[in-house]
């Protein structure tokens, strides 16, 4: 706990028995009081690889449902704990979990209900091994989303993000994609519910253990980014009104 917050670390994990370890003994646990894990039909032995480590809250699927449809879980099970703090982190350690701490006294110390790990600040992704590909469609579809969203993100993109409970209380999460375009439909109610975003510097690796998605499906993911943002900001004019930003029920 800070503060008497209670702290959950969430990791949606598919195919990750290799890094979980890894991942797993960085966390903080002198902080952080639940580490949830919600496995997406993995086909390795990522789920006896957490219940060895002792993790003490699995969630399997029974079927695949998705990158989108994992961090439902997740966030589901944290709220479902009463977790005042939530903190999804990758199990594929491509970000390190010792950026925990500071992420979530950010938010414990009410400076801001959001914190992003990004690794555009500084020079982390290129450094850790990004594909160059990758960082420019990352930079170009950033400039895009900060002009219709109205903001100043150094990054949209990263997996590293931390949330009050108030937070994910006040959007409906459950009503956004299965898929990878998710986390931008996320971070679109974010900032139309008029929530802030913090941002800390996180160095990245990429190597072949670590997730990632492939150039089609990068490009298709792209392309739901940019529908996002015209979304939103044709719900700021009030000439659409997509599900995922009516609001909860």
């Amino acid at each position: 706990m800070i503060a008497t917050q209670k702290i959950a670390v969430v990791m949606p994990a598919y195919n990750a028995g290799k890094t979980l370890e890894k991942t797993y003994l960085e966390i903080p646990r002198d902080i952080v009081d639940e580490v949830i894990l919600v496995d997406d039909k993995s086909k390795d032995n990522t789920v006896e690889e957490a219940r060895r480590l002792g993790i003490e809250h699995i969630v399997q699927h029974d079927d695949n449902l998705g990158y989108g449809g994992n961090q439902k879980s997740c966030y589901s099970k944290a709220l479902e704990l009463d977790c005042d703090i939530v903190i999804m982190v990758h199990p594929d350690y491509q970000y390190t979990p010792l950026l925990i701490a500071p992420m979530a006294h950010i938010i414990a110390n009410g400076v801001y209900p959001v914190v992003f790990g990004s690794r555009i600040l500084g020079k982390g992704a290129l450094k850790g091994g990004m594909p160059w590909y990758k960082y420019v469609a990352n930079r170009i579809l950033t400039l895009v989303q900060n002009i219709l969203l109205g903001q100043k993100l150094s990054e949209y993109h990263t997996g590293y993000r931390a949330f009050s409970r108030n937070v994910l209380e006040s959007i409906d999460f459950k009503a956004n994609s299965d898929d990878f375009v998710f986390d931008n439909q996320m971070v679109a109610q974010i900032f139309f519910a008029g929530h802030e975003v913090a941002e800390v510097t996180c160095p990245t690796k990429y190597f072949e253990e670590a997730s990632s998605i492939n150039l089609r499906r990068s490009a298709i993911y792209g392309l739901g980014v940019l529908k996002v943002s015209l979304e939103y900001r044709l719900s700021k004019w009030g000439l659409l009104r997509p599900a995922y930003l009516q609001g909860k029920k």
